[in-house]
């Protein structure tokens, strides 16, 4: 086995959780900027990619160095050992991006990288003339930052938030990592009831079912390094013969997931029967002024509309106001609603117990976290 310099990538705010999820898989961590930094060998690249809930991405960092002209990234590029991880055939498209370096130009960074590359395996595998490029898929990107160029490998392809389960979806829907961050950061367990009152095409629910579950969310889905020689198919069967093995499919659950759009009900529906969830969410249709609890603790988890599209501020509000009154009858249950409404609390009726500032897609939102009264001690 290999040992890599791993990174999962994620979305502002949500470092702390994907670094929690790493943890708990095993390995250290160093928190960054949209980064959690670990060290795992091939089995560490399968693992993660099959069980972070919260991440964007896995990739290897093949090197780091700072650059400050065209040769220096040309020279740096081709010292590192691409002919390690890059057989003789392999295919390898270069991505780029630039911030605030002299090297702003990213079609000429990404050239110069995919020249370096070749004229090293040319040397490595002892060829004069080009590569064919006929086999597995490497997705390589340079990332220079502050003239600091980072150069890796992403190993998992489709972006981790492609669980696979969704035949439809909505206008503007949730993905499906920044769900799972929504229920990982509550005090929900899977002993108690769960509520999305604004469910959509159902992706809260369904992440809270397999968060319940401990089904690994990438359990049903494939990776672009299953692709490659060195990533041996027995890894991947451990890997997951692991999550199946940590899966409780026993666990009851009290899932609930309600729409004013009986439409969106449906899809929702349609998608929770995708992820083999179909028996475990009752979805609904039901306004939020209408919301209804039968079990005396839960959790609610929100996603609502942010009043954000020209005509819709008024009526937004309006349902800030009917969510306030209707959740006023449920003291025991926790509620956690994200809006980027700047006067939430006001509407409501009262201010959070808690906020966390977090980014859905380019949307600055904060998270409003209302703690219920917690149940007796047995």
């Amino acid at each position: 086995m290999t040992t890599f310099q791993l990174v999962a990538t994620a979305a502002m705010g949500l470092e702390s959780v994907v670094a929690k999820e790493v943890q708990k898989l095993g390995y250290d961590t160093q928190v960054e900027n949209g980064k959690i930094l670990f060290q795992g060998d091939e089995e560490a690249i399968a693992r993660t990619n099959l069980w972070l809930r919260t991440a964007d991405r896995v990739k290897i960092i093949v090197g780091e160095f700072k650059v400050f002209s065209f040769d220096q990234l040309f020279e740096q590029t081709k010292a590192l050992p691409w002919e390690k991880m890059l057989p003789v055939d392999a295919a390898f498209p270069v991505a780029g991006k630039s911030i605030k370096s002299k090297l702003y130009s990213v079609p000429d960074c990404q050239a110069i990288v995919k020249k370096a590359i070749v004229e090293r395996l040319k040397a490595s595998y002892k060829r004069m003339s080009f590569l064919d490029e006929s086999g597995p898929t490497f997705k390589i990107e340079v990332a220079i930052r502050n003239d600091i160029a980072t150069l890796t490998i992403d190993t998992s392809g489709t972006g981790l938030h492609k669980r696979g389960y969704r035949v439809d979806q909505g206008e503007a829907p949730l993905k499906e990592t920044m769900a799972a961050a929504l229920v990982q950061l509550t005090n929900w367990r899977a002993d108690r009831a769960f509520h999305d009152p604004f469910c959509g095409s159902g992706t809260i629910a369904i992440e809270a079912a397999l968060i319940g579950q401990n089904i690994a969310p990438g359990f049903n889905r494939d990776f672009i390094s299953e692709e490659w020689p060195w990533m041996k198919k027995a890894i991947w069967e451990k890997a997951r013969q692991e999550a199946e093995d940590l899966a409780k499919y026993d666990q009851p659950l009290t899932i609930y997931g309600t729409d004013i759009d009986h439409r969106m009900v449906d899809v929702a529906i349609e998608n929770a029967k995708e992820a083999g969830l179909g028996d475990l969410i009752q979805f609904k249709q039901m306004q939020i002024k209408d919301f209804t609890a039968y079990e005396e603790y839960g959790v609610i988890v929100g996603n609502p509309p942010y009043g954000e599209r020209l005509g819709e501020e008024r009526e937004v509000e309006q349902m800030y106001k009917d969510m306030g009154q209707a959740f006023e009858a449920y003291p025991t249950w926790s509620k956690y609603i994200i809006t980027s409404h700047p006067s939430f609390e006001e509407l409501y009726g009262k201010p959070a117990t808690k906020k966390r500032k977090l980014f859905n897609g380019f949307i600055r939102t904060d998270y409003y976290q209302y703690w219920g009264t917690r149940p007796p001690k047995l």
